[in-house]
């Protein structure tokens, strides 16, 4: 991590929280290129991106039963285990989740309400390249089985015998996802977003991905398919002060900087002293680490600040609005209710941010890139549509005619007007 940087004025904060830099018109015109392909030449495109990008020549797209029960016999016992309780809880606090429907008279014969509809046919993109993210599929197929989504696709990248990782094909088969295609990259967003020969195309695409899937993404919510967020590369900040125990804030910092090269990590001290202690731990830890190459760059991209006033910091945190907040301060739950800008918060020494990724039972699905000042992270929600409904009685309607007929004519809509007063006329 770069020098120690101290009580920055508010006027440096954006320049000191600025995410690594991407070419995004090269990668747009790389990633157009790629959509436009699936979208005229279906399965052939993606059989020709498989074997362009990831080295694999498959005969068939979609994954077998048979293939499913074969990873299943491959996992230790121990890791389906973990899986099970994993899914148990993601599941448990995810179906907290629902909301009883609530009619509201608004007015005497005037009741509205608010329906949550489950989307028909969502997209779930798993990650399988330097790190097969066999959690994402929890994270996003149980809410979506607990919505009601009549159709789950899932597309994950093979490997170069052509096999998706056995732990993704377990997680799918655990949570009762059928439909799974060996696909990855920009090439299975386009082919959820327009659906090919093999692949059904979907309304609403989910997942987390490299600066090509968020791009691809981003391209398809453009013609009108709807996406979760535009998720970029993973970050954290922590905010610690002198109750933190810098050992457990480095590892903390460390298992989101393995992520990949574009990660970032910011330390947010309340002095310096803090600050110098998790550096030396961080130093200290990285050289064991088997991903050392990919965290030791991320670090480049990483920043240490520290604030004399933890007021300061707080706000500094909320200017950044990180996906992943860890607060290791002494007063931790105070703290945390100043946060207003963040995916994701770890209150306390004894909460990792490792947590939420596998098995606390939160959503590990989370704008990243700043995205966290107005969006929220994946919940159940994000697999409904809310629909709403009104039921009005001839008095009911009365009670309000003179209201919406005054409005639409001082808006000179007299077809809305007319609506009203037609069902008053003898």
């Amino acid at each position: 991590m770069k020098n120690i940087i101290i009580n920055p004025p508010q006027s440096e904060w954006k320049n000191i929280g600025k995410r690594a830099v991407i070419e995004a018109d090269v990668i747009e015109t790389q990633v157009q290129a790629i959509l436009d392909k699936v979208a005229q030449e279906g399965d052939q495109a993606l059989y020709y991106f498989n074997e362009k990008f990831d080295q694999s020549k498959i005969d068939q797209l979609a994954v077998s039963a048979a293939e499913v029960d074969a990873a299943e016999q491959m996992l230790e016992d121990s890791l389906k285990q973990a899986i099970q309780q994993a899914y148990q809880n993601i599941r448990t606090f995810h179906e907290a989740q629902k909301e009883p429907l609530k009619k509201v008279e608004t007015v005497d014969g005037v009741t509205c309400w608010r329906k949550s509809v489950a989307i028909e046919k969502v997209g779930l993109y798993i990650p399988g390249g330097t790190a097969p993210l066999f959690s994402t599929v929890l994270m996003l197929g149980a809410p979506a089985k607990i919505a009601g989504c009549k159709e789950i696709v899932l597309c994950s990248p093979p490997n170069k015998e052509g096999s998706i990782h056995p732990a993704i094909l377990y997680a799918a088969k655990i949570v009762g996802i059928e439909q799974i295609y060996k696909v990855g990259g920009a090439q299975a967003i386009a082919a959820m977003g327009y659906g090919t020969e093999s692949i059904p195309q979907t309304y609403k695409i989910f997942g987390p991905g490299n600066q090509y899937v968020t791009t691809a993404k981003t391209l398809l919510a453009k013609r009108g398919t709807a996406i979760d967020m535009p998720a970029g590369p993973s970050e954290l900040a922590v905010i610690a002060d002198e109750t933190c125990v810098p050992a457990y804030v480095a590892a903390d910092l460390l298992s989101q900087a393995e992520h990949g090269v574009d990660s970032q990590v910011v330390l947010i001290a309340t002095s310096q002293q803090v600050a110098e202690q998790v550096q030396a731990e961080v130093q200290r830890q990285v050289a064991s680490l088997p991903r050392r190459e990919i965290a030791e760059k991320a670090l480049e991209n990483s920043k240490v600040v520290v604030f004399s006033e933890l007021a300061q910091a707080v706000a500094f945190s909320n200017d950044y609005a990180p996906e992943h907040l860890i607060i290791a301060t002494k007063n931790f739950e105070q703290v945390g209710e100043q946060i207003t800008n963040a995916g994701s918060v770890f209150l306390g020494n004894f909460a990792p941010e490792s947590a939420g990724d596998y098995a606390s039972g939160t959503n590990h699905t989370l704008p990243t890139n700043g995205f966290a000042q107005a969006f929220s992270g994946v919940s159940l929600d994000s697999f409904y549509k809310k629909i709403t409904f009104q039921h009005l009685t001839r008095a009911g309607l009365q009670n309000i005619a003179q209201t919406v007929e005054t409005m639409a004519s001082a808006e000179l809509l007299t077809a809305h007007q007319r609506a009203v007063s037609i069902r008053f006329e003898k």
